[in-house]
């Protein structure tokens, strides 16, 4: 139970199905070590949304016994492409589909509903920042990261001295539309990846399920004849080479292998550019067994190419608590929102 005289901060990230919410007390401690979850209402349009972002805080400060009186900021994440501000792209998105939610400001909507600053961070963003803190604890001020964030797309994050880079538009940190050299990451006769977004060989045409459905499996299968995941609907197939990778499946390996490699790849143009002290991992595609994501963050390391002066200081791990990593960082940027709230995350 949350403690009468301490203020708090609610995080919360909206999904394409489902809001997460959090609470994150001024002593860095936070409230819930689990999920909240509520329907998210994306679908039925902006104003149905935000009544559902409040009716989510409403259910967290009830498990957790806090009082609204005690919130001070709420942090929300969105997936993107969204403004640094919180405005949804003029195109809209996948998750925001509906001609109302084109250019809508959903920040300033939610900031008005629940009469409380709000901060906003898209979703990859937001779990870049508590993988950040998470790793780095005290120290989080002092030190720099870049998340990779492995979905239906490719997300993540840029994080500089404990802050995240967002850019004058907001579109920092979009590593999944880097274009990296593919010499010796496809295999023989395999066509060049081609992404959602129009571009060529980018790291999201690789390393996404995206991807996997559109460009790894198609091809791995014509060297695997008679593999199960050849007789499904793709998108089924594609859902399940994870499963598959996971029990060893020498084609599901390959595929990771070369999601991997990109991942390699990627971090290699970072270090170049950021120099960064801690290289993370999340999504889908590590949420497995231990010896699956070891074996999948290991091949990660072993595709990134370092100095030897970056490779005695660089940091390779897992983004944590995947499913909570979201809610928790728009909890953190809105933790600095309040007067003194210098504590380190616990």
């Amino acid at each position: 139970m949350a403690k009468s005289e301490i203020p708090v901060v609610v995080g919360l990230d909206n999904g394409g199905n489902s809001n997460n919410a959090t609470v994150l007390d001024a002593t860095g401690r936070f409230l819930v070590d689990q999920l909240v979850e509520t329907p998210c209402r994306v679908l039925e349009g902006p104003e149905a949304a935000v009544e559902a972002l409040a009716e989510s805080m409403e259910q967290v400060l009830t498990r957790t016994g806090t009082r609204p009186d005690q919130v001070r900021a709420v942090g929300l994440d969105t997936p993107g492409p969204a403004s640094a501000a919180g405005v949804i792209s003029s195109k809209g998105s996948t998750n925001f589909s509906q001609p109302a939610w084109r250019g809508y400001d959903i920040r300033s909507a939610l900031e008005r509903r629940l009469g409380l600053p709000v901060v906003y961070h898209n979703d990859g963003n937001a779990a870049a920042l508590y993988a950040h803190h998470s790793f780095f604890g005290a120290d989080a001020p002092n030190r720099s990261s870049v998340s990779a964030i492995v979905g239906t797309g490719l997300g993540g994050g840029v994080v500089e001295r404990g802050e995240v880079v967002t850019g004058t538009a907001g579109m920092a940190g979009e590593l999944g539309h880097v274009h990296i050299p593919l010499f010796g990451l496809l295999a023989e006769g395999q066509p060049v990846p081609t992404c959602n977004c129009g571009f060529v060989g980018d790291v999201e045409s690789v390393a996404s399920l995206t991807a996997i459905r559109r460009n790894l499996l198609p091809y791995w299968l014509t060297r695997y004849a008679g593999h199960p995941l050849g007789d499904l609907d793709r998108g089924r197939a594609a859902r399940q080479v994870r499963a598959y990778g996971i029990d060893g499946d020498p084609m599901a390996r390959k595929i990771f292998e070369q999601q991997a490699m990109a991942l390699g790849r990627l971090f290699t143009i970072v270090a170049n550019f950021t120099d960064p002290d801690g290289y993370f991992v999340g999504g889908g595609v590590v949420e497995a067994t231990p010896e699956f994501r070891e074996w999948f963050l290991a091949r990660v390391r072993e595709h990134t190419t370092l100095r030897a002066e970056q490779a005695e200081r660089a940091r390779f791990a897992l983004v944590p608590d995947l499913d909570m990593a979201g809610a928790r960082g728009a909890a953190i940027a809105a933790l600095k929102l309040l007067d003194g709230a210098a504590a380190p995350v616990v």
